[in-house]
């Protein structure tokens, strides 16, 4: 049983960067059958895809956010790691790192998801 869990601060100031960490447990952030993405969830509205880390370290972005947005990893940890920079209260989202077996880019359908973590509320201040 794969389990996801994210951490990060609550609560980030405008123009600064939102870094979360999503620690896995049960298997290998390197195993080639996963892939491991970040969504999120602003208030009222549905899922949005932000990106995803392959097995091989490669990744892949939402076009919208990719300019802002940096997926890494640190294999000896089992994590994966999201940066967001110059955030605004727009980024206000409840975030989620989720696991799939293959690669998918673009999925908001969970679903398609085969482990989530519990989700972490990111609130954006003015």
């Amino acid at each position: 049983q794969v389990q996801l869990q994210e951490s990060g601060p609550g609560l980030v100031k405008s123009s600064q960067t939102l870094s979360l960490i999503c620690t896995v447990s049960g298997d290998s952030i390197t195993t080639s059958h996963l892939a491991w993405s970040w969504l999120r969830q602003p208030p009222g509205k549905g899922l949005e895809w932000m990106g995803v880390l392959a097995y091989d370290g490669s990744t892949y972005y939402n076009s919208s956010l990719k300019s802002r947005t940096s997926i890494s990893r640190d294999t000896s940890k089992n994590q994966f790691f999201l940066q967001l920079s110059s955030v605004t209260p727009e980024d206000t989202s409840v975030y989620y790192c989720a696991c799939a077996y293959g690669l998918r880019t673009g999925v908001t359908d969970r679903a398609t998801y085969a482990y989530w973590g519990q989700g972490t509320q990111v609130t954006v201040s003015s």
